[in-house]
């Protein structure tokens, strides 16, 4: 199977607007809230979550990153009291994240900018007609590779 020019010219820029955005997000979430992108996903989710709180195994699904790396990156979070970890109440073999008022006051401080950069360099020269178009084509892509088991899911590999 090959990839016509109409869609190798979308993958590619899908890529390089994916690359340039999360560059100027990642570094205004540097500079406001001393934030890496995916700790900002973790805090985001928790913020919207009821309650503040999610197995450790639901937010790497969420954030698509590995089992060690949200280890890491919530570890990195509790050192600095933006989270808790703790074992979880149903099941004591999960840890369940906590955010903590100091990690929504993070939130607070970094969304601002955040929605900024997103407006002005992803929105701005969009129409809302292009927004939605944009929505439901990326929506439709997000379900079809949703729809794979997540990594989590996955036998973890013996030594």
């Amino acid at each position: 199977m090959e990839l016509t020019p109409t869609q190798l010219s979308a993958y590619f820029a899908f890529t390089e607007v994916s690359s340039l955005l999360r560059h100027a997000v990642e570094r205004q979430l540097r500079d406001v809230g001393d934030l890496s992108y995916v700790q900002f996903q973790l805090l985001a989710r928790l913020g919207d979550t009821p309650g503040g709180r999610q197995r450790m195994t639901d937010l790497a699904d969420g954030v698509v990153i590995s089992r060690s790396g949200l280890t890491y990156q919530a570890q990195l979070l509790d050192q600095r009291g933006l989270v808790t970890r703790a074992p979880s109440p149903e099941d004591e073999r999960s840890t369940v994240v906590a955010i903590t008022d100091a990690g929504r006051d993070v939130l607070a401080a970094v969304f601002p900018g955040h929605v900024e950069t997103v407006h002005s360099l992803l929105f701005a020269t969009l129409s809302d007609a292009d927004a939605d178009d944009l929505a439901r084509i990326l929506g439709r892509a997000s379900e079809h590779l949703r729809a794979i088991p997540p990594r989590s899911a996955a036998p973890r590999k013996r030594k």
